[in-house]
């Protein structure tokens, strides 16, 4: 028999001090309860009860051991109420993932229009860059993320919900801050400030540029999309960026013609994983967002 019964035979033994009575409280058989005492002070090779009759008492390593013992069933106890909590349909809990650009407009509203209809469902949430989302998705510190690019491993699943126009944000007195429009080979001999490896908006940059016919020279790496277009704004480069929430002064945002420069956003998960019911209504939710997650 594993431990954690044993620990809640020898509680209730210990309470009564009497084995029929505890017996009848626990729901067992009574020789089953004696057995299951026997095998405790066997494994532990320490007398926990002084017996007389069906009447027991403590011994004094039968005492220490109870302390220790209500604690630990206290703290089991504790996390299974956890766990029921967390999982409760109506105010269970979504721990959730998203990048860095999707946290000033797209997830809260994303959130307040969930709650509408969910108003006690509660939210952890974690705004980081993709690759650190993906493993943070599989240590099972997260039920669902928000990604971009989408992607593509076996143990994952995902599903694209919308794309997202990204424009080249140069300072407001550039060579090409008249335009509107431009190819994205007309910056080939510019300097580049982007955000790190790892991040999912530098391999859209990289790979952009690659197909623009060029490789960006690099003089910046950081991590924050808003700190970016500051350092535009600046003079220290061009970036590829999302459209921004508030309208940034110093800079100008030029739509890319060719290639075309978007990002396709979607939420992932890992496969196979069953969902509490919280986790599978916000998913619900977001897949009827496809094509919607993204104003215009």
């Amino acid at each position: 028999m594993a431990l954690a019964p044993r620990l809640a035979y020898f509680a209730g033994v210990a309470r009564h001090e009497h084995v029929t009575r505890a017996a009848h409280e626990l729901g067992v058989p009574q020789s089953t309860l004696s057995r299951a005492m026997v095998r405790l002070e066997e494994d532990l090779g320490v007398a926990l009860f002084a017996r007389k009759g069906r009447t027991v008492s403590l011994t004094a390593a039968g005492r220490t051991f109870l302390g220790s013992a209500e604690r630990a069933l206290a703290e089991v106890g504790r996390a299974a109420e956890s766990v029921r909590a967390d999982a409760d349909p109506a105010a269970g809990r979504v721990a959730f993932g998203f990048l860095h650009t999707m946290g000033s407009e797209t997830v809260p509203g994303l959130i307040r229009a969930f709650r509408v209809d969910h108003p006690r469902i509660r939210f952890t949430l974690v705004q980081n860059y993709g690759e650190a989302m993906i493993e943070r998705l599989r240590a099972g510190e997260l039920d669902l993320c928000l990604t971009s690019p989408v992607p593509d491993a076996p143990d994952l699943a995902a599903r694209r919900l919308d794309e997202q126009r990204l424009r080249l944000v140069v300072p407001d007195d550039h060579r090409l801050a008249g335009r509107k429009r431009v190819r994205l080979a007309e910056a080939a001999d510019e300097t580049f400030v982007t955000l790190e490896p790892g991040y999912g908006l530098r391999r859209i940059t990289d790979d952009l540029c690659t197909e623009a016919g060029f490789a960006p020279r690099i003089a910046f790496e950081g991590e924050e999309a808003e700190t970016l277009r500051g350092l535009v704004a600046a003079g220290l480069g061009v970036a590829l960026l999302p459209p921004p929430a508030v309208a940034r002064p110093g800079v100008v945002e030029l739509t890319v013609t060719a290639p075309r420069a978007v990002r396709e956003i979607g939420v992932a998960w890992l496969d196979g994983h069953p969902d509490t019911p919280p986790v599978a209504a916000f998913k619900a939710f977001l897949l009827s967002r496809r094509g919607k997650l993204i104003p215009e």
